[in-house]
């Protein structure tokens, strides 16, 4: 860390006790705002592009003669290079900087973006959105790495809730954007116009993001990073933070890979566009994540996870409902939760890690990608086994671990602050 980063002098001799500037931004200073918008955009496109896919499988299966199966791999082949490439782009980020990881990251994946709709066959156009996927595995970890590092403690939750919430808007738009452009003309020119808005995205991103501070180049020889990836490992703090955050996106997985299956049938029975509007509950997830910081400020970080966690469970209770605005209710509960869990956990790894904070969010992410695909698996098998209620049984005991893993967390610092009194 840079002197003023770490608080200590940067003069000598009689200067040498003055209190040194905080270089760390922070909300009403200079470049907060451009880093906001900047980060927001970057997540708006990062989302969009990964599920640009989502909404128009039917069409996909229609053009190339597959299954709805094989069609999926468009969306699992992006998830999955996300989640297997998140740590070594994060190692690079370590070693050439935040910025410019996050930078290469996203004009290579807007590039791809813009191929995308030209891919001849399924397996080119799966290809093309693997690499997509790994392109984008440099945003995320890179993008807390960069806040933790450049913005002031007080300001880190609200500042990465507001990264989450261009997820949030991301992944609405790169669902409900291309499925009503491509009623009318098509899924190619759907996938074009999300690649078009990243681009955009992508552009004002590298004009607003303010140049690092307090970054420090890092080892990329992998004994290095091996051994942080083993000390992240052996924190038990970081290991209950991932679980959460694997299991808040077990929720979240099954429930949105389900839901279209329940609206479709009776007593809803709701066409397909409708149902591909009901995405716009995200929206929901970008004020539910932009305002954690405040609820963590309220609630403290286990509370804030504790109202998460109740939120989304009732939300869950409530979709068992016949009455579809109950159901629409309990959408808007679960996404509200959902987010602001994950805004809560993903800003307390990178609070928490004192060295390799990209390796950290890094590992993070991967078991938030874990934790969607098997949300989207099990809650699709608990579905056909035993419809709706199945669903939600999966995602009340998701809930149910991230409240027995935060209760165990709370016992746990209460038995280390017990120790510390008794040492004083």
């Amino acid at each position: 860390m840079s002197p003023a980063s770490t608080g200590a002098s940067t003069t000598v001799g009689a200067a040498a006790s003055a209190p040194a500037v905080d270089s760390r931004m922070s909300p009403g200073g200079p470049g907060y705002r451009r880093m906001s918008l900047a980060l927001f955009l970057a997540g708006v496109a990062t989302f969009a592009l990964l599920y640009s896919t989502q909404a128009l499988l039917p069409l996909i299966s229609g053009e190339f003669g597959v299954a709805a199966s094989d069609a999926s791999w468009t969306v699992a082949a992006a998830t999955g290079g996300l989640a297997l490439f998140v740590l070594p782009m994060s190692a690079l980020s370590e070693r050439f900087g935040r910025r410019t990881v996050m930078t290469a990251s996203l004009a290579v994946a807007v590039t791809l973006g813009l191929l995308v709709p030209f891919a001849p066959s399924l397996g080119v156009l799966v290809a093309l959105r693997a690499l997509q996927g790994a392109a984008l595995a440099g945003l995320p970890a890179s993008a807390t790495a960069y806040l933790a590092e450049e913005v002031s403690p007080k300001a880190l939750i609200t500042a990465i809730g507001l990264f989450v919430a261009g997820n949030s808007v991301g992944g609405m738009s790169g669902r409900v954007i291309t499925g009503w452009v491509a009623q009318e003309w098509g899924w190619r020119v759907a996938v074009g116009v999300i690649g078009a808005i990243a681009v955009a995205c992508a552009v004002a991103f590298r004009v607003l993001l303010p140049a690092p501070r307090n970054f420090q180049a890092g080892s990329l020889r992998p004994r290095v990073l091996a051994r942080t990836v083993r000390d992240h490992l052996s924190d038990p703090l970081l290991r209950r933070l991932y679980a959460i955050g694997a299991l808040f996106m077990t929720v979240f997985g099954g429930v949105y890979t389900v839901i279209g299956y329940r609206l479709t049938e009776a007593p809803f029975s709701l066409p397909q566009g409708i149902i591909g509007s009901i995405f716009l509950v995200y929206l929901v997830g970008t004020v539910s994540a932009s305002t954690a910081g405040r609820l963590v400020g309220r609630l403290g970080r286990r509370g804030a996870l504790y109202a998460a966690g109740g939120t989304t469970a009732t939300g869950l209770l409530l979709s068992l409902a016949g009455s579809l605005p109950l159901v629409l209710l309990g959408l808007v509960l679960i996404t509200g939760g959902f987010f602001a869990g994950h805004a809560v956990a993903s800003s307390a790894v990178s609070k928490t890690a004192s060295h390799g904070r990209a390796q950290a969010s890094a590992l993070y992410q991967s078991a938030y990608y874990v934790g969607s695909s098997a949300g989207s698996t099990v809650g699709a098998l608990a579905f056909h086994a035993g419809g709706w209620p199945g669903t939600v049984g999966v995602g009340l005991l998701a809930v149910l671990g991230v409240v027995t893993i935060t209760v165990f967390g709370t016992r746990a610092a209460r038995r280390t602050q017990r120790r510390l009194a008794a040492a004083a």
